[in-house]
């Protein structure tokens, strides 16, 4: 017989013993503590009660007439229902308990237990649950955010580009992504790694322009205590994090040129070594490399090992730049206009006629991650249903000419404003989104570019 106490989202926790005592005095102990507590007496009663409702947890005694603890678990299991099982032994039978966890159990608690480790068991079999449901909820978040329709487009461009990746996706070729900044190359990389055989392993990302040569081979190899000064304790580099999954080495091209020798070897090879180690360790790992340089170009420029170089370029996908699939910006600007609403928590419906128009006249040096920047902006100026002309940016009106309010504009704040963006970004775009040769080519500091690619809302 069972008798159930039911509350309302607590914890549902099934206790099952052949003993009324033991039933009763760890059904109050988990009442106390604002469980929600049912009793069975016995395996069948108990597995008759987990078919007609599921339970968070089961408390079980392992040993019991009839079907004891041990063939509860193993029903559990044959039948797929999902229930995480904590066995109650007598002191004498450790070995019984260590059985049960080597065939499913999560945890075992020794008779006679004090309160205290009943509910500090239960809490932790409460917080892997917890984390169990929350991977889940990621698991499916990644599947529908690096899918192929985070990549927008009907272009013929794109259309061959999705064709790539569902060629390449289910091998271990290295795959090179080429393509000028913001067009979207991180998409491409997860697009195929979250396609692949792979897509549970871990994918790890770096930007190797974005860290110094000097930390750049200790972050991807990894180091040993003692192996230069600070080196307190050993680190893991990712190349071993990324092992059985997929690294994404973004902007190689701006690799140091010492460290590509170390690199070629690792990928020819698939062992590595950390720094100040003598030992090499194997790593089993898919990797993706991304440029918005012509690596080509700095391979005769000396820049670029050649053999390293010939090494990535197994498989070439090129992302084209937005200016080159203009037919794709409309279907871009809905996706980012419907996902910036909602998260701005805005009733948005669509764009003017006029501002589709500016859209497509513009050259977006910027590329998608420009568009994007864009919409939000936008998003966050409109007061309406619409975006107008007036809520997106000065910079875009003026490529085709357009100064509203008034067709007489005459404001050299304005004016300046939008030379200044287009300088910007036309640097960018020719030093492959180096912001300290950008300011060079500019003439002005690292530190007065920073603060206007901040001013415009500019990402390189």
């Amino acid at each position: 017989m069972i008798y159930c106490t039911p509350v309302v989202e607590q914890t549902k926790i099934l206790i099952v013993d052949d003993e009324e005592n033991i039933r009763f005095a760890v059904s109050n102990i988990l009442k106390t503590n604002s469980y929600a507590v049912a009793v069975a007496q016995n395996g069948e009663d108990a597995f008759l009660e987990l078919k007609r409702q599921p339970y968070d947890f089961v408390i079980c005694d392992i040993r019991m007439p009839g079907m004891d603890g041990m063939e509860l678990l193993r029903a559990l299991q044959h039948n797929r229902m999902e229930t995480t099982v904590i066995m109650m032994s007598a002191y004498g039978n450790l070995d019984s308990a260590i059985d049960a966890i080597k065939a499913g159990a999560y945890d075992y608690i020794t008779k006679p237990f004090r309160p205290d480790d009943l509910v500090l068991t239960v809490k932790k079999a409460e917080e892997r649950l917890r984390l169990y449901r929350e991977n889940l909820v990621l698991r499916k978040a990644v599947a529908r955010d690096y899918d192929f329709s985070s990549i927008v487009g009907k272009s013929e461009k794109v259309l061959g580009v999705l064709n790539e990746i569902k060629r390449v996706a289910s091998y271990k070729t290295t795959v090179l992504i080429t393509g000028e900044s913001g067009t979207g190359k991180d998409l491409v990389a997860k697009a195929i790694h979250y396609n692949s055989d792979r897509k549970d392993k871990p994918f790890v990302s770096i930007n190797c322009g974005a860290i110094p040569g000097s930390l750049l081979e200790s972050e991807l190899f990894g180091y040993v205590k003692g192996a230069f000064t600070g080196a307190y304790a050993a680190k893991q580099g990712l190349f071993e994090t990324a092992d059985t999954g997929t690294l994404f080495l973004d902007e190689i091209g701006d690799m140091p040129f010492n460290l590509q020798v170390k690199l070629l070897r690792a990928i020819e090879e698939s062992i590595i070594s950390r720094i100040g180690d003598t030992k090499s360790t194997a790593v089993d790992l898919r990797l993706i490399a991304a440029t918005s340089k012509s690596l080509p170009e700095e391979v005769k420029k000396g820049t670029f090992r050649d053999d390293l170089f010939y090494r990535l370029n197994v498989f070439t996908i090129q992302m084209p730049p937005l200016r080159e699939r203009r037919e794709d910006i409309p279907l871009l600007a809905a996706h980012f206009l419907k996902k910036n609403a909602e998260v701005l928590g805005k009733r948005i419906r669509g764009f003017d006629d006029q501002v589709i128009d500016l859209f497509m006249a513009y050259p977006w040096y910027g590329n998608v991650r420009e568009l994007e920047n864009v919409i939000e902006r936008s998003c966050i100026m409109s007061e309406g249903e619409s975006i107008t002309a007036e809520n997106i940016p000065d910079s875009i009106r003026a490529e085709k000419g357009a100064r509203p309010p008034a067709a007489e504009d005459l404001s050299i704040r304005r004016a300046q404003a939008s030379l200044e963006v287009d300088l910007i970004k036309r640097a960018l775009k020719e030093t492959g989104g180096n912001k300290t040769r950008a300011a060079q080519f500019l003439e002005i500091s690292l530190r007065a570019l920073m603060y206007k690619l901040k001013e415009y809302g500019i990402e390189p």
